[in-house]
């Protein structure tokens, strides 16, 4: 797993898949940054009647800290900031905490390398539980008893054991759910949902940096005929053999998806309409010289379109689409540019 994320970030992921819950990725961690200062709202109450005035004002600075998080992270929903500041409040706040009262308030520790774990990404976590507890080892040294001490250390490395593996698991689970949801189980390309996602982040860039994109879609001619007389798993081969070919041809840059049976869509960025046109042709020529069966030739039809400025990703492959069907029209085996 070498792109490993924190539990709050798979929660991220999952969430982008809710188009009706545009708001749920800072859900949990404003949640949790007001919960944190909830919770320690009444010790720090507690610590000033009993005149603690040193600790209530740590306690003071973690409240004040979380509810400014938590506000800046509605706002402005810089998340993966906001987690790394929490999870280094939580250890600040802990180590000053026991220094200040004692070995009793160690046990907060427990809590707080469970939310380390969920807050930062699984080595990121490993490195902030272990400098809390080197911090804490000096205190827990000088006013514990060995038996306690090691107690203490036992329970740390345990509890951070368990919440690794757990967030090992988790980050499988979020490769295989990327996987399943992005990409098209039968050729490995992309699918319609991540062909949707990648339409927003181009055209995006296009109002950024004017930079041009270029749409190809490409669809087999008379595929009904190859499936009824090979027969399916025949036709499974062709669209995966398809795939093979126009990712050999494309560039790094360039990226390919399967949207139906037999269509697929280039995404060609930074290609204006007359190199994603002779990109096309190159497609078109390499299909129609591989003997992807025996007793016909393959062909694709194709349309392509450049982004204009003010279009939007739907719009963009509609006019895509427009040009492919008059390829279609014109007797297949033909590449159409669009209007």
């Amino acid at each position: 797993m070498a792109d490993k994320k924190s539990g709050i970030e798979t929660w991220n992921f999952v969430s982008s898949f809710d188009r009706d819950g545009q708001d749920s990725e800072i859900t949990l961690p404003v949640i949790l940054a007001f919960a944190c200062s909830i919770g320690v709202v009444p010790f720090a109450i507690i610590r000033l009647m009993h005149a603690e005035y040193v600790i209530a004002f740590v306690d003071f600075l973690i409240i004040v800290g979380m509810l400014l998080l938590g506000t800046w992270v509605y706002r402005t929903r810089q998340v993966r900031f906001a987690c790394i500041v929490m999870a280094v409040l939580c250890v600040v706040g802990i180590c000053a905490s026991a220094y200040v009262s004692g070995p009793r308030q160690i046990v907060w520790a427990y809590p707080a390398a469970l939310a380390i774990f969920y807050l930062l990404r699984p080595g990121e976590a490993i490195a902030m539980v272990l400098a809390m507890v080197g911090i804490l080892m000096p205190i827990l040294l000088s006013e514990s008893s060995s038996f306690q001490t090691a107690s203490v250390l036992i329970t740390l490395v345990l509890m951070a054991a368990f919440a690794y593996a757990f967030a090992a698991m988790n980050n499988r689970q979020r490769v295989l759910l990327m996987r399943l949801a992005t990409k098209d189980p039968l050729t490995g390309v992309g699918n319609r949902r991540a062909l949707d996602t990648k339409l927003a982040d181009v055209v995006a860039a296009r109002e950024r940096s004017r930079s041009p994109a270029s749409l190809i879609i490409l669809d087999l001619d008379h595929f009904k005929a190859v499936n009824d007389t090979h027969g399916h798993a025949k036709g499974d081969e062709i669209l995966q053999r398809i795939a093979e070919i126009v990712n050999l041809r494309i560039r790094v840059t360039d990226s390919l998806y399967r949207i139906g049976g037999e269509e697929f869509v280039v995404v060609a960025e930074h290609q204006d309409l007359d190199k994603a046109m002779h990109l096309a042709e190159q497609l078109r020529l390499l299909v129609e010289a591989n003997e992807l069966v025996d007793d016909r030739a393959v062909t694709i039809s194709l349309g392509v379109a450049e982004l204009a400025d003010g279009e939007d990703g739907g719009a963009w492959l509609c006019r895509a689409d427009e040009a492919l069907y008059a390829a279609k029209r014109s007797g297949r085996n033909a590449t159409v540019r669009a209007a």
